[in-house]
């Protein structure tokens, strides 16, 4: 027999019109580390990150991006636009993961206690539904990082 104790947690829905605007704000106030997992990544939704990956980066908070590796991608305009973003991270300092196992999550993991997670390709969406859940608890984002194995791949000690 099992028995399962309930864990109440904050957690709220967003759609494709709303997710941007909390997630900008989670990042301002983002205190030491990001996980970002975003199949794919394009020019023109990086140029809404890049103002907030500076600020981040010149108060010394880690970023961290997984991707999936241009030679991934299904057509040459999206591989080219992929490896300039990829390149363009590197400039700036962020960590980078590519994946060539077709890497398909969507998630976002801010300091170890907020989680985001759902449908939208976060650094390449352009339009479509979508969701997104924000989900407020240290306990649910640890159990997260436990079950895609992250800690030894990019949180600090």
């Amino acid at each position: 027999m099992f028995f399962f104790q309930k864990h109440a947690f904050n957690s709220k829905l967003f759609d494709q019109t709303t997710f941007y605007g909390q997630l900008f704000g989670d990042l301002k106030s983002c205190k030491s580390e990001v996980i970002i997992e975003s199949p794919f990544i394009s020019t023109s939704r990086m140029r809404y990150f890049y103002s907030i990956f500076e600020d981040m980066i010149a108060r010394k908070i880690a970023i961290h991006i997984v991707t999936r590796d241009p030679s991934d991608y299904d057509t040459e305009f999206m591989r080219d636009q992929a490896t300039n973003e990829i390149l363009k991270c590197n400039e700036f300092g962020i960590h980078l993961i590519l994946k060539t196992d077709h890497h398909h999550r969507k998630l976002i993991i801010l300091d170890r206690k907020i989680l985001w997670e759902g449908s939208l390709n976060i650094l390449s969406f352009s339009n479509s539904q979508e969701i997104m859940r924000r989900i407020e608890d240290k306990e649910t984002t640890v159990e997260m990082i436990n079950f895609l194995k992250l800690e030894h791949l990019f949180f600090k000690r």
